[in-house]
This record gives structure tokens, C-alpha cells and sequence, in this order.
């Protein structure tokens, strides 16, 4: 079982905020208002806060998480997609490949697709916090066609 000692702090950073950053690909894939962003936001801090199942490296990191919300620490980091590295999409998709190559590396097999579930999940959570489109709540989608392509990257991404 892998634990925060068997990671660098700059592994463990990338691993604490990767279920934020997956629900940040939702939210690059397909822009919508501030509220649906802030929706989107919410929805994978909450995620990030509950894993989908009970490995200890999971439990961990979502103890870490609600440690620094506690703190009013974002678990981001500071971490933010810069117009001079390319696409943000882009960017995001590889740091969560970065995050998933080092728990793959460190932890147990079952541990790294648990991580990929987590991951996934939080980019669901963030595609079904808001519905795009439509007018006063009126119309749109619970996820966009932008958001969809996004959460199978994302998977293709966790899964390797």
C-alpha cells in the first residue's frame, strides 16, 4: 500500500490535486458561465474530498484535501495552465498522466486503477454539476458534446 511517505512532495502534490484537475479538463473542454464553472468546481472539490472506494492512498489523499480546505489552502497548488505551454486542455490531460504515472510507478496495481476510477469520477462529477447551454435553466444539457469528448479523454488518459 502506497502512502504519502513513498511519494516526493512534488509527486504528492500532483497526486492531491489531480481529481481538481480532472474536473478542470470539464470545464476547459466547454466554458460556461461563472456559475456553471463555479458548479463544475464545487462538484470536484466534493469528489475530491470522497473517494469511490476505500484504498488507503485514496483515503489519504482526500484527507489531505480536506485538511487544506480547512486551512483555506487551495489543493491546486498554484497549479494553472499558462497560454505559453500550449492548449490547456492539452496541459491538464498531461499532468493527469503525470499523476497517474507516478501512482502507477509507487503503488499497488489495484491502488492505480482505483486512482483512474477517482479521476474519472470527479470529471463526471464536474460534467453533471451544471447543464451547458439553455437559457435561466431552461434547456441545455446535463453534459455537452464538449464535455462528453473530454471525459473519454480523460478515461483514455487514467487508463493508459
Amino acid at each position: 500500500m502506497a502512502t504519502k511517505s513513498d511519494f516526493t512532495q512534488d509527486e504528492w502534490s500532483r497526486i492531491v490535486r489531480a481529481p481538481l484537475v480532472a474536473g478542470m479538463a470539464v470545464a476547459l473542454a466547454d466554458p460556461g458561465t461563472a456559475g456553471e464553472t463555479a458548479k463544475e468546481t464545487l462538484a470536484a472539490l466534493e469528489s475530491a474530498t470522497n473517494p469511490p472506494s476505500n484504498e488507503d492512498l485514496l483515503n489519504e489523499v482526500a484527507a489531505e484535501v480536506q485538511a487544506m480546505q480547512a486551512r483555506n489552502e487551495s489543493p491546486l497548488g498554484g497549479y494553472r495552465p499558462t497560454a505559453d505551454r500550449g492548449p490547456a486542455a492539452e496541459q491538464v490531460l498531461e499532468e493527469l498522466r503525470a499523476a497517474c504515472s507516478v501512482v502507477n510507478l509507487k503503488a499497488s496495481p489495484e491502488e492505480a486503477a482505483a486512482f483512474g476510477r477517482w479521476l474519472v469520477s470527479a470529471a463526471q462529477a464536474a460534467a453533471e454539476a451544471a447543464k451547458e447551454g439553455g437559457f435561466l435553466g431552461i434547456g441545455g444539457q446535463q453534459v455537452s458534446e464538449r464535455e462528453q469528448a473530454m471525459l473519454d479523454r480523460v478515461r483514455e488518459v487514467v487508463t493508459g
